[in-house]
């Protein structure tokens, strides 16, 4: 997994960068401000924009003067504005100011005590470099003012490395009215925790980011619980098959889906399960929804429930099954709640995927959830888990959570949404970067647990279905969004791209 650290680490990284390669500081800002400026050129080859650079008086502010400074070199029309309240610069913050106020064709202004704002116009771009990851508490007073100026602006805005005013990761303590609502910031080697979490999409915009040279001894050392996943990841971990392979191998699933009027969650994720390449399916279901399930995936075995409309039992046996899922579209009766209880105490170590409404049925019973077998995996969305754990007040604090029970319960808790957090036993997160907004419909879930339990049944530990499954649902919805629209998707295109998605994967081995 690409390592992902938080804003204290990045700084110990930094320093170790400076110290062994060794570099100087100011010329590792240097680094940072050529990368900007090569992908800022990329995306506005032309100079016709007026740019208005805002510099702190931190490394951030370092930064943005070497921007400013390559920036005017290029012949962009550049205005740089140094907000200097307290003349009390870093010393890369003073070197770079001292570098800029040296050239010819500079327009620069220090403010340090009254600000006269420039006007901005709709084609302007404001480049945003006053305050930097380092930040630990919400911004006040000019530096407030300067932010609200720039957020009431009509101005394109990009943010050098993180939108000022926002912090690192846990952004509950900020004054979220005083951050830089960036429509695009280009970070240095990885995003911040901060960037991946829903709360704060409105002021990273889209994020890249960008190579500086870190020492790769030291991202190598430092620990970090988090990480993000890659296709190299999925292309690592995906099972090569032996040309003599047969169903067997690869495993036999069982899926307990379904209810009146819900039938279709099971076919969803019936079909994905196969589409995962599990070598046999058998849907445990309510009675009359056998011949649904066998129309629509005739390549699935049923086994019908004596209740026509929902489950009130376990199959008569557990033997033989490699996996177990529980949940999509059962409902939440007390029988349908009985059947997952008598499944956690006699499902033995078969591994187990649950999501909808066996977390549903969780929810209403606290020691249930304390039941739950080591190993399994559960897929909540953040409503789902919050009736599972308690409120949260942002996505942060819910994604700790998350990790915190997951370690104590030793289980994988899959926290669905934009950037899907797998949080293992291990205590570790790994964000998903696949996926679009089009995922955001009716069966999407269901086509999810489909993939995990189709994984789990081939013999992937339940670490490695989660993170291949999010992936994978990911990767196929971003071909099936490709194909039709973001607006048009429906949970069935997804299952129908999984086999070009696996084959990406594959590819890219």
């Amino acid at each position: 997994m690409k390592k992902l650290f938080e804003t204290s680490k990045i700084k110990e990284i930094d320093q170790y960068t400076i110290d062994n390669e060794p570099v100087a500081s100011i010329d590792l800002v240097e680094r940072a401000a050529s990368v900007f400026v090569n992908e800022f050129g990329r995306r506005y080859a032309s100079h016709q924009n007026r740019i208005y650079v805002f510099a702190g008086q931190g490394n951030n502010g370092a930064d943005a003067l070497a921007v400013s400074r390559l920036l005017t070199e290029q012949a962009y029309n550049v205005f740089t504005y140094l907000i200097n309240p307290s003349d009390k610069l870093s010393p890369d913050c003073a070197e770079n100011r001292r570098r800029l106020r040296e050239m010819d064709g500079k327009q620069y202004v220090e403010v340090v005590s009254s600000f006269s704002p420039p006007v901005f116009k709709p084609q302007d771009i404001i480049i945003d470099g006053l305050f930097g990851s380092g930040l630990n508490r919400p911004l006040e007073g000019g530096f407030a003012k300067i932010v609200d100026y720039i957020n009431h602006s009509e101005s394109t805005v990009i943010s050098i490395d993180i939108p000022s005013g926002l912090f690192g990761e846990d952004n509950r303590d900020n004054n979220l009215q005083y951050v830089i609502q960036a429509d695009l910031t280009l970070t240095f080697e990885f995003p911040k925790i901060s960037f991946l979490l829903p709360e704060n999409a409105d002021f990273i915009g889209e994020w890249k980011a960008l190579p500086i040279g870190l020492h790769p001894d030291a991202l190598l050392k430092t620990k970090s619980p988090y990480g993000l996943i890659t296709d190299d990841d999925i292309a690592a971990l995906l099972h090569k098959r032996e040309r003599f392979s047969h169903k067997g191998d690869f495993g036999h699933a069982l899926l307990m889906a379904g209810s009146a009027g819900k039938m279709g969650a099971a076919v969803l994720s019936a079909g994905s399960c196969m589409r995962s390449g599990a070598g046999l399916l058998t849907v445990h279901l309510p009675g009359k929804g056998e011949p649904v399930l066998q129309v629509a995936l005739p390549e699935a075995m049923t086994d019908a429930d004596r209740h026509p409309d929902y489950i009130t039992e376990l199959p008569a046996s557990l033997s033989g099954y490699d996996a177990i899922g529980i949940g999509p579209g059962t409902g939440v009766g007390s029988e349908t709640g009985a059947v997952l209880d008598r499944l956690f105490e006699t499902g033995g170590s078969i591994p187990l995927v649950l999501d909808a409404d066996a977390l549903n049925i969780m929810a209403a019973n606290s020691e249930l959830f304390h039941k739950i077998p080591q190993g399994t995996v559960i897929t909540p969305h953040p409503k789902e888990f919050d009736r599972l754990a308690g409120d949260s007040e942002n996505a942060y604090e819910r994604m700790q959570k998350a990790r915190s029970i997951a370690a104590e319960q030793k289980i994988c808790i899959v926290l669905k949404g934009a950037n899907t957090a797998v949080c293992t036993p291990a205590g570790k997160v790994f964000f998903n970067t696949s996926g679009n907004p089009g995922m955001a419909t009716a069966g999407s879930g269901d086509v999810l647990t489909g993939i995990i339990l189709g994984l789990l049944a081939q013999g992937y530990s339940s670490e490695e279905a989660s993170v291949i499954g999010v992936y994978i649902h990911g990767v196929a919805g971003n071909l099936a969004a490709a194909n039709l629209s973001e607006e048009s998707l429906i949970a069935g295109d997804i299952t129908g791209m999984l086999g070009k998605a696996f084959k990406q994967m594959h590819n890219d081995d």
